[in-house]
């Protein structure tokens, strides 16, 4: 099976480009395949499988499918799109704008322009979900989650749910760098298995550093901390925005450990808007039968 290695801010993902057909068996969707590819020592090593798949409508370039490390299937991943725009933009279709279909609808990405070096791609999300239906959570159909107390590990936490394109729950602190981290290794999982999420959840632990600017560790759904995620920044700025921590209109910058992105959150949360880089690692060819023997 030939595949692409490609990272944004240190989000890895192994992308595989199906829109001609001719599927490889053993199935790269299959979940047991998706962990043997994402497995580290004795895999490519990834946070995910990217599948590139003909689009469903006409109006679309193409369809992605996003695999988590653990094998299960997350509706988007913010920095998962952006690679696999840089990957079509650099190989398929050299198109300023790309119209991809992902589990969260078809969405409008802007493809890094030609010699610009910075690999940045921008994506236009549309509305956050912000009532508990759309999250999902459980709760009251009409009613936001804002500051709600959530208890994870004895500990009563404040969060603040939104998806942007998958389920989010943000909660601030008033510590940063690695004691954030170290909070977000004991409470992530906790916080993405609580009850009230049907469907799991990411989980962002976020510190306001001015009205513009946030510091941000995320323990993302079926994979665990991760250097940066794309939708964890934007469920940031959105719910920095809700809070009042910042102010929707100017652009927010969103620092994790694998760089910064850029968030627009329009101030009638009519649409998110996420700029940051995607780059090409290397390509190759892996032999899935020979991955998949037992030791």
């Amino acid at each position: 099976m030939r595949f692409s290695k490609f990272q944004a801010l240190g989000n890895d993902f192994v992308v595989v480009d199906l829109r001609e057909g001719g599927e490889p068996i053993p199935s790269p969707q299959a979940p047991h395949v998706v962990q043997a590819l994402c497995d580290r020592r004795l895999g490519v090593g990834a946070d995910g499988v990217l599948l590139i798949l003909p689009p469903a409508s006409g109006d679309a370039d193409a369809r992605m499918r996003t695999l988590n490390a653990d094998g299960s299937e997350a509706e988007m991943c913010g920095n998962g799109l952006r690679c696999v725009v840089a990957y079509l933009a650099d190989t398929v279709e050299p198109k300023e704008t790309l119209r991809i279909e992902t589990g969260a609808g078809p969405l409008t990405c802007h493809a890094p322009r030609a010699g610009d070096g910075t690999g940045a791609v921008a994506i236009e999300l549309g509305p956050p979900g912000l009532l508990h239906p759309e999250i999902p959570m459980e709760g009251p159909e009409h009613q936001r989650c804002v500051g709600a107390v959530l208890e994870a590990g004895g500990r009563e936490l404040a969060i603040t749910a939104v998806a942007t394109g998958n389920p989010h729950a943000v909660s601030f602190w008033n510590v940063g760098g690695d004691e954030l981290r170290r909070e977000a290794e004991a409470l992530g999982r906790l916080v993405e298995t609580h009850s009230r999420f049907p469907k799991r959840t990411n989980a962002g632990f976020a510190r306001a550093l001015g009205k513009a600017e946030l510091e941000l560790v995320v323990w993302e759904r079926g994979v665990g901390l991760t250097p940066a995620c794309g939708t964890g920044a934007c469920a940031a700025a959105v719910a920095a925005c809700l809070t009042g921590v910042a102010e929707p209109g100017a652009e927010i910058a969103v620092h994790q450990a694998g760089g910064t992105l850029h968030i627009a959150i329009d101030p009638q949360y009519a649409n998110v808007r996420m700029r940051g880089p995607a780059h090409h690692v290397f390509d190759g060819h892996i032999d899935l039968a020979a991955v998949l023997e037992p030791a």
